[in-house]
């Protein structure tokens, strides 16, 4: 039976969400990804660039393939792909998305950021954003662990529930880019946004009950979360 005094929380994706598509950080790590398949695997651009979108496409992460598959240390990985991009030199404090964060009622809903990097990149992001002071917490993909799941994988999910302290399915709030990510969340009972760039074409199949192009629309449909005008 569902805990009626549960308070719900907000789970917010980082990467992609938090910040645009168009600062082209997601490029560059698909470079830094590339290059580490050729590295580490003796492959040429072209069959490293096919390998990482697959295990991508299987697994919601390219890591996943490369410890499931080649044994590659996940920990080592994130040192030279996530850790090494220069993120300084793109992210820079948004105003609006601290306005709109700051505009959620944590007397409602409590804050949590949810994202398939290591704990690094995610606290990195959030700093440089600065915003990282209005989360209670963070569920990252544990690259040092020997056996680490992320989004879609509904050990993912369970581990973030249960690391914020939430039993019901139904009080969960998600924003993500992601369809997969999306669409796992939406079939478990959470509250879905999916977040389309402006340049993105929509899905033929919605993921999740609500489709955005901009975060300010959550404002418009979940607008029981926010402070009242």
């Amino acid at each position: 039976m569902a805990d009626t005094s549960e308070k719900p929380v907000f789970f917010f994706d980082i990467d992609n969400c938090l910040y645009p598509k168009s600062l082209d950080i997601h490029r560059m790590m698909a470079e830094l990804i590339d290059r580490f398949f050729e590295d580490h695997l003796d492959l040429s651009q072209k069959d490293a660039n096919e390998l990482h979108y697959k295990y991508y496409r299987e697994y919601g992460l390219a890591i996943e393939g490369l410890v499931r598959h080649h044994k590659v240390d996940a920990l080592e990985y994130n040192s030279k792909v996530d850790d090494a991009l220069p993120l300084e030199e793109v992210i820079k404090p948004n105003s609006e998305l601290r306005k709109l964060i700051e505009d959620i009622d944590t007397s409602k809903v409590r804050l949590w950021l949810f994202t398939n990097a290591y704990i690094t990149h995610g606290n990195r992001v959030v700093k440089l954003l600065k915003i990282d002071d209005l989360f209670e917490g963070i569920t990252y993909c544990d690259y040092g662990s020997d056996k680490f799941y992320c989004k879609p994988h509904v050990e993912m999910f369970d581990k973030a529930m249960a690391e914020a302290g939430i039993k019901s399915n139904d009080k969960c709030y998600f924003v993500d880019d992601t369809y997969i990510n999306c669409k796992a969340a939406d079939e478990r009972g959470w509250k879905v946004a999916h977040l389309l760039d402006e340049a993105d074409a929509p899905p033929p199949q919605q993921a999740s009950k609500y489709q955005i192009r901009s975060l300010q629309e959550l404002r418009r449909i979940f607008p029981e979360v926010f402070k009242s005008s």
